[in-house]
């Protein structure tokens, strides 16, 4: 894999994105005053929920030195090595509709989740 010349991680595709998450979050960013250049989206797994385990994102101005970085259709996802283990191969993707509109995490990994799809469990 190759490094990324910004200073942080290794640039690969671990995390999937399709072009309407990337659509969505490069807005959000921009309409954030943030350089989608650098920063980029952060995904995380943390405790909590139901069924043990939850997603998480922020935007990030720059990523850490251990991240892996992928990077499509001009977004840039920052995941952290613990988080990796939960979520690689993982797909991000940007739904809406007449009842709700979201970033959602197609992983894989994932042996059962809540009944409300906000937890799960590997």
């Amino acid at each position: 894999m190759s490094t990324d010349a910004s200073g942080g991680g290794e640039l690969d595709t671990a995390v999937t994105v399709t072009p309407s998450a990337a659509e969505e979050a490069v807005s959000l960013m921009e309409s954030e005053g943030m350089d989608v250049d650098v920063g980029g989206l952060r995904l995380f797994v943390q405790q909590g929920g139901c069924a043990g385990l939850s997603y998480g994102m922020r935007f990030d101005n720059e990523p850490e030195e251990d991240d892996r970085i992928t990077e499509q259709h001009g977004l840039r996802v920052f995941v952290d090595p613990a988080s990796m283990n939960y979520i690689g191969g993982s797909t991000l993707d940007y739904e809406s509709g007449l009842q709700a509109a979201g970033f959602h995490v197609e992983n894989p990994n994932v042996e059962a989740e809540c009944g409300c799809g906000e937890s799960f469990r590997t």
